[in-house]
């Protein structure tokens, strides 16, 4: 009887194998494709019908099923001729769920069916230590693999970069000399009794290099670079994040002398007690004890950067975590230059380095790498082999702004912005307030590239915000609504001069004082502009003419009629 229910449980397991076989071998072969490829694809093999599913469009041909993905297919590019077909998600849902299960089941008899007939009937302890020993194997493979993805989140390199590559920051290699010499030669510093700095602490605002000079630094030191982001520890599991800092130190002392570059340690390392949260703070106060603890980290450097600095915990900054806290700022004129000379160095260009890095007030060395870049395309858009001052000009407001929708305007809109912006340049020009070029909608007023900027200087700036609205008024008779973000910064201008700098005619002030200075400045241009309506007048004429006028176009044209 036993043998006849064997026999028979095996020609059935035979019966669904042999079908699982049939399945799988007539099952027909994906292809994903790019939507160039598929369309190439739809008008070689032409099919009749095209299957939309999901987010995804396919067609059949040959036992091969051909795939892209339905948003970046273009409509255009499919044949009227094509039958489009929508398949409800429900049923292929349910196909496949039921291919997952018949599939499964089917795998499930066979080796039920074979446990029958060459496995003995054992006790019920053997199936228990047998269940065991699957689950202790699954429990070890998982440990594998857990294993694996922290190797990969551990994974050191050795940094190609130097600072030859790193240009306009000479302050900051004089802080990280030292620092370098010691990785190098860490037994003349211990002769001595010096111990390494614990930490760095990179602050400065976004694209100014913080990462790149932690690459150099363990380049012209030669030890192994660890990179982490921030949020990178931020784990959902309780315990995880701390569990790979502890990991992070270990490796690093391993490989010591060696760095530790935590890029937007803000993520991690923000002050406790405000917003409550026991796994980043688990997290944080891992990081305190390995940088600060009863255990050694010697030949373990940790360099940090961070645009929010006065987000981070107090416990965090203090002596002994990060000894030296370097402000990376946004360079100047000098250092502008050397950036734009590194990122040249292998590009061939017509134009005065000197003149387009004082164009660039403001920019970071990311920007500069970003505008030579554009400026490259520019050029290559003209055919052109050489990169020229035109390109630098066309791009530059493009990096640094973004591009904007140039708005079509009315003639009397156009005679309204030609009034406006030819008493903005001619103030700009009368008060020594540099520019590149007007136009109808935009302007190029150059930042003051100094520390020490005066009360006059500041002024100048106002008088000039305000002139376009003062010329618009005393024409039309009424104010418009362009002024809008021209007067915003008159009044930041203005708020700063009382609030910060102490240029009110008294320390302790309040919006009387603000008002005043605005006021006072918009007198003074209303005397101007008066004495100067047939200047404004004639500039306006040129500018809607041509649309655009640069600073010598506007020299040229008050040189040939008046005399300032």
């Amino acid at each position: 009887m036993r043998k006849s229910k064997s026999l028979l449980f095996s020609l059935l397991a035979l019966v669904v194998a042999i079908v699982l076989t049939i399945v799988l071998f007539v099952r027909k072969d994906e292809i994903w494709l790019s939507p160039y490829e598929f369309t190439q694809k739809l008008t070689e093999l032409q099919p009749k019908m095209l299957l939309l599913e999901n987010d995804v469009a396919s067609f059949t041909d040959r036992h091969k099923i051909y795939k892209v993905a339905r948003d970046a297919l273009e409509p255009a590019s499919i044949d009227s001729k094509i039958i489009l077909q929508v398949k409800d998600t429900q049923d292929s849902w349910l196909s496949d769920i039921g291919l997952f299960v018949v599939f499964f089941l089917g795998l499930a008899v066979i080796l039920k069916a074979l446990s029958t007939l060459f496995v003995p009937q054992k006790k019920q302890e053997t199936k228990h230590k047998q269940f065991d020993l699957s689950t202790s194997s699954l429990i070890e493979n998982t440990q594998k693999q857990l294993q694996t993805d922290n190797n990969e989140f551990l994974q050191s390199t050795f940094s190609s970069v130097t600072f030859r590559d790193v240009a306009g920051i000479n302050e900051v290699k004089e802080e990280l000399l030292e620092i370098i010499d010691y990785l190098k030669n860490p037994k003349k510093y211990q002769d001595l009794g010096i111990r390494l700095p614990k930490g760095v602490l990179l602050v400065g605002p976004p694209g100014v290099g913080k990462t790149m000079i932690a690459k150099a630094v363990a380049g012209e030191a030669g030890v192994p670079f660890l990179y982490q982001s921030g949020s990178s520890f931020v784990q959902i599991y309780v315990g995880m994040g701390a569990k790979r800092v502890r990991e992070l130190f270990l490796r690093a002392k391993a490989k010591s002398p060696s760095i530790i570059f935590i890029d937007e340690i803000d993520a991690v390392g923000k002050a406790r007690g405000s917003a409550r949260n026991d796994e980043r703070e688990a997290t944080l106060n891992q990081l305190l004890t390995e940088m600060d603890g009863f255990e050694d980290s010697s030949g373990v450097i940790v360099i940090a950067a961070t645009n929010k600095i006065d987000v981070l915990d107090e416990a965090l900054l203090r002596p002994a975590r990060f000894d030296r806290r370097i402000y990376v700022e946004l360079p100047s004129l000098e250092e502008r230059e050397k950036i734009f000379e590194v990122y040249l160095r292998d590009k061939k260009y017509d134009f005065d380095i000197n003149e387009i890095a004082r164009l660039c007030v403001g920019f970071s060395g990311a920007a500069i790498a970003a505008l030579v870049n554009e400026a490259a395309l520019c050029a290559l858009r003209r055919k052109s082999a050489l990169i020229q001052h035109e390109d630098i000009l066309s791009t530059k407001d493009k990096v640094l702004l973004g591009k904007k929708k140039i708005l079509s305007f009315s003639e009397e809109e156009k005679n309204i912005m030609a009034i406006y912006q030819s008493a903005k340049a001619l103030s700009a020009y009368w008060l020594d307030i540099d520019f590149d070029k007007i136009s109808l909608v935009t302007e190029s007023f150059k930042e003051i590239d100094k520390e020490l900027v005066s009360k006059e200087e500041m002024s100048n700036k106002i008088k000039m915000y305000l002139s376009g609205s003062v010329a618009v008024e005393m024409i039309y008779n009424q104010s418009f609504s362009n002024a809008k973000e021209d007067i915003s910064k008159a009044k930041l201008i203005a708020t700063q001069m009382c609030e910060e700098y102490g240029m009110a005619k008294r320390l302790l002030t309040d919006s009387s004082d603000v008002i005043e200075i605005l006021e006072q400045c918009k007198k003074n241009m209303q005397e101007f502009l008066s004495d100067s309506k047939a200047v404004v007048l004639r500039l306006s004429e040129k500018l809607l003419k041509f649309e655009r006028l640069s600073k010598d176009e506007i020299k040229a044209i008050l040189d040939e009629n008046y005399t300032f």
